[in-house]
């Protein structure tokens, strides 16, 4: 489904970019206290103080809100350094999205992974905004390691995103163990280069 923009929907001005936030900011707090199921556009709009139907005018549905909202928040330099070595280049990477995750709310992440399973059309939203992007981003990385005769010329992008990912998450959600120096050195020097050079 696609978001609707409000000048779209009424042919009316855009969404004020405070007033934006403020709805974006109110979802995903939402999100975290009492999860997807509980959270309503009523309760959203409470919450920032706007009226539904400035919501609506601007998002087809809470699925579309909250990735809306998640998409705000992503950094979107995240996989895209160029230090000169695949190496350096995975480091810095990671060492980005590492920051990012950090930087999250626990109960917000285990909120949005519980809303993905119970909603198919939000995980959807979720997968070609954040995840999507990511690999991208990671073969453009993989690209230029190719190009200076650090790579073979087949990689599998998506798995070394995942595997990536699902270490930090891990990490970060399950052990409650610092996203640090160590941590990424670790994950680059042991797990991802032999994966990538397998």
């Amino acid at each position: 489904m696609a978001i609707v923009t409000e000048s779209a929907a009424s042919g009316g001005r855009p969404l004020d970019a405070a007033r934006e936030r403020a709805i974006l900011d109110a979802a995903l707090s939402l999100l975290a206290e009492v999860g997807y199921d509980r959270m309503s556009i009523d309760s959203i709009a409470r919450r920032a103080r706007a009226s539904k139907a400035t919501i609506y005018r601007r998002w087809a549905g809470k699925a579309e809100l909250v990735a809306a909202a998640l998409r705000l928040r992503v950094d979107k330099g995240a996989w895209l350094p160029d230090t000169g070595t695949l190496r350096g280049d995975l480091l810095e990477g990671l060492t980005r999205f590492c920051e990012g995750v950090a930087r999250e709310d626990a109960d917000l992440l285990i909120g949005l992974i519980s809303a993905m399973r119970a909603d198919p059309a939000l995980a959807r939203l979720v997968r070609s905004q954040m995840i999507e992007e990511k690999r991208q981003g990671a073969e453009q990385m993989l690209s230029r390691a190719f190009q200076r005769g650090e790579l073979p010329c087949t990689v599998d992008t998506t798995f070394l995103v995942e595997v990536a990912c699902a270490v930090v998450y891990q990490r970060f959600l399950l052990i409650d163990e610092p996203l640090d120096v160590t941590f990424v050195e670790r994950v680059v020097d042991r797990v991802l280069l032999p994966l990538l050079r397998e």
